[in-house]
């Protein structure tokens, strides 16, 4: 297994370490102190399952030996030990009142409820909320990650259980709020996040059904017709045998195409992949290779098993023989029949063969790192699977389970999603809409589609019951235009999301990140668990309750950072600083973007399946402040762009406040500019390419009900056409838009009695003071749900 060596630097430095016959302190840095207790004095050099790094540069420490008690202090944190086995009474450790929420102390052994959690191994079967596992980060300003009984990896390349005997090996952080510093730490010991490959981030289809290779196409032509975009094809267990006489298990492991409905599997795999799908085929490998197994004579063959007997080959993930050929002729031979990554179906637990050894991170690690193999220099290696514990992150995506299709589900997992970050773990791929049981409910579904868009992976999937697919088409109308549209702009997002793999890869900044990531010291940002940054322009707040009839609203409160936003798809404007409950018809969704923000979207309306780059691009720009923002994409092999170290070349593109102007590089491409929140075309607007001015510019506006933007729509351009300048004239502002139009329609729209109707719309049919417009309002008398939504229109952008 030398070939899938991790890449590691697991030995601290020896100025770093502090240690004793049986204890051992390494300083990692001035966050992070490693502490080991090893009862027969060796202490752990080799990398861990969660800690593959641990030389760095040393901290400035003092230390101050007793005798009885050693002493360490660091800026941070100052540790008092008695030199026995760690416990309670003899290991404590101080902080600083600047670091902790108290400046309390720490005692081994202790935990702190105000950690903000991590994420689970899985959400099979879940209905609503499940335990989570704790993260990095907490309240307290500190946290402790127990790594005593992870898997190690030897010189060789293959994992291998812990020594024997009574061992401690923990870590604890200390950050006080720098959470992103806390991160940084995480990372630098665990490694980063890995670049996905562009076509991931696009819409994947799955469900658990045994499809026939024409139903399969048929129903890929369908998304095609209804001009849905995909980029993934999910095959589930069925692609293999799975019954019949000759199959001595219960058929859930498998590695021979089921050829009743897959006769030419190769033409098959063809056919997808000239509709631009990658493909990912299902694997439950727990049952090994039995002899009706295309592949069993190779396989014994390479592992020298004896097959007079027809004796099976049964799943060893603790032998690297096994695993070898596991992955060079088993798995590789279906690879060259189209298989482009592996769904990797572990459920069967922690437990192996040699106790340690969990099979689901060692098939997690190996499948990732071979893959990583077959890609080449500027490949991107993904496998998609559980959640095994810290540093789990080093092997996207992550299957999250099988979850039940209600309410209670959606209302959780947004939160599920954003706390996973705390542990790194930013690829979560949901069953979106649920895969089994609950009911069947079109406004639930769409919701989740909707946020699925503004999840990490987006993947519709379902069971086989012949009533739960999630084709949009088999929703009503209202739901279905509403899918179609919000897949659609999944794959617009696509330019978006890239750039935000690559600050997730490169700069420890995960695309979905908890309010308090960016706003530690601000209380409200841990008061709404289930609203997240999505990347580092865009804040997202799912709505995961149904709609109020009477209404016809979804409702969802919202905390707003300081500053001002817009939603970006219905135009409004919000003041920051306060909390709002936001009340949106089905085809809209609360996502808000900044002053200032630039937003890279792919100009199409309705993409084409895969997740290539576009040929035109749009750019959402909020003017009010200045804005920057670097669109990073793949470089093409036909393109003449140089390359960089890891395939991805830069759009650099900037707003000027001040002055009115964005610039940008063509880099030969159309382009379409909204300036969100602008609503007539400014007399002194120019477009120039290199200071010469531009023709055949198309300039229109959009108005309500649609966002209100000035668009600017560019022709095609070359690399060589000079820098772009849209000039809009110096210190634009946003257009205060009126509630009035908004006000109106939902008067019109709102289900009450008429005599009803007509007072509250005399309260609005003229302008006139606001709180007294509010007073009247109130004194109707009406409940929360019916008022909500003008209050918001009212109150929105008032500080």
């Amino acid at each position: 297994m030398e070939k899938y060596s991790l890449l590691s630097d697991p030995v601290g430095e020896s100025s770093s370490m502090v240690k004793g016959p049986q204890y051992r302190f390494t300083l990692i840095n001035d966050v992070v102190l490693r502490y080991e207790w090893a009862e027969d004095g060796v202490f752990e050099d080799r990398p861990s399952t969660f800690a593959i790094n641990r030389r760095f540069p040393s901290p400035e420490f003092t230390t101050n030996d007793t005798g009885d008690y050693l002493e360490i202090r660091t800026s941070t944190f100052h540790v008092t030990y008695n030199k026995k086995r760690f416990d309670r009474y003899g290991f404590i450790i101080s902080f600083s009142d600047k670091n902790t929420l108290w400046g309390a102390d720490w005692r081994y052994g202790e935990s702190t409820s105000e950690n903000l959690g991590g994420t689970a191994r899985t959400l099979d079967n879940v209905d609503g909320r499940c335990d989570l596992e704790t993260g990095i980060l907490s309240k307290a300003g500190y946290s402790v990650l127990d790594d005593s009984r992870s898997m190690l990896f030897d010189s060789n390349g293959f994992a291998s259980p812990r020594r024997p005997g009574d061992r401690i090996d923990g870590y604890l952080f200390c950050y006080g709020r720098d959470f992103k510093r806390a991160m940084s730490s995480f990372f630098a010991i665990s490694g980063k996040q890995p670049l996905l490959p562009r076509w991931a981030l696009g819409n994947w289809w799955s469900r658990y059904y045994a499809y026939t290779d024409k139903e399969y196409l048929e129903l890929m032509g369908k998304f095609e017709k209804q001009e849905v975009p995909l980029s993934v094809a999910v095959i589930d267990m069925d692609w293999h045998q799975v019954s019949g006489d000759h199959i001595p298990h219960a058929g859930w492991t498998g590695y021979s195409w089921n050829k009743e409905l897959f006769p030419d599997p190769l033409g098959f795999t063809k056919a997808l992949h000239d509709k631009k799908l990658k493909i990912t085929l299902n694997d439950h490998p727990h049952a090994g290779i039995h002899r009706h197994e295309d592949m069993y004579e190779a396989m014994a063959k390479e592992i020298g098993h004896d097959t007079s007997s027809g004796a099976p080959m049964l799943f060893d993930p603790t032998s690297p023989k096994f695993m070898h050929a596991y992955l060079n002729t088993l798995h590789r031979q279906l690879e060259k029949e189209g298989c482009d990554f592996w769904w990797i179906d572990w459920q069967q637990g922690p437990y192996s063969r040699i106790p340690g050894l969990d099979p689901l991170w060692l098939l997690n690690h190996f499948h990732f790192l071979d893959h990583a193999q077959q890609q080449g220099e500027d490949g991107r290696a993904i496998i998609f699977s559980r959640f095994g514990g810290p540093g789990s992150h080093r092997y996207p995506v992550g299957f999250s389970g099988d979850t039940i299709m209600t309410w209670e589900s959606l209302q959780f997992q947004p939160e599920f999603t954003a706390t996973a970050s705390n542990i790194g773990y930013g690829w979560w791929s949901h069953d979106i809409g649920g895969h089994m049981g609950g009911y069947r409910d079109d406004e639930l579904a769409t919701r989740w589609v909707q946020y699925g868009v503004f999840s990490p992976i987006m993947r519709l999937h379902s069971s086989a019951n012949p009533w739960g697919s999630k084709e949009p088409w088999l929703f009503r109308e209202e739901y279905k235009q509403v899918m179609e549209k919000f897949l659609q702009f999944r794959h617009r997002l696509i330019p978006y999301l890239h750039t935000m793999n690559a600050l997730s890869a490169f700069d420890n900044e995960p695309l979905v990140q908890p309010m308090y990531w960016k706003h530690p010291e601000q209380e409200e940002a841990y008061g709404q668990p289930n609203q997240y940054y999505f990347g580092s322009s865009l804040l997202v707040a799912p709505i995961v309750k149904p709609r109020d009839r009477r209404t016809n609203t979804g409702a969802v409160d919202v905390w707003i950072p300081r500053g001002r936003w817009i939603d970006i798809f219905n135009g409004m404007i919000y003041q920051g600083n306060k909390t709002i409950r936001m009340h949106r018809k089905i085809h809209e969704y609360p996502v808000l973007a900044p002053l200032g923000a630039i937003i890279p979207l792919d100009m199409a309306l309705k993409p084409k399946n895969g997740g290539l780059n576009p040929s035109g691009l749009e750019l959402l720009v909020l003017v009010g402040e200045d804005g920057e923002f670097t669109i990073r994409e793949e470089v093409q092999d036909d393109e003449l762009a140089s390359r960089n170290s890891v395939g991805l070349r830069e759009i650099k593109i900037s707003y000027v406040q001040a002055e009115g102007q964005l610039r940008f590089a063509p880099s030969s491409k159309q382009w379409r500019v909204k300036f969100l929140g602008l609503t007539s075309v400014p007399e002194q607007l120019s477009v120039s390419a290199g200071g010469q001015s531009l023709a055949d510019v198309n300039v229109a506006v959009d108005t309500y009900p649609a966002a209100p933007s000035l668009v600017v729509e560019l022709p095609t351009l070359s690399d060589d056409s000079g820098e772009i300048v849209i000039d809009i004239g110096a210190q634009p502002a946003l257009h205060d838009v009126t509630a009035s139009e908004r006000i109106s329609d939902y008067i019109l729209d709102v289900q009450i009695d008429m005599g009803l109707k007509e007072k509250v719309g005399k309260i609005f049919n003229k302008e006139g003071n606001i709180l007294s417009q509010i007073g009247q309002l109130t004194a109707l008398g009406l409940d929360e749900g019916l008022t909500g939504p003008l209050m918001e229109y009212i109150l929105a952008d008032i500080p």
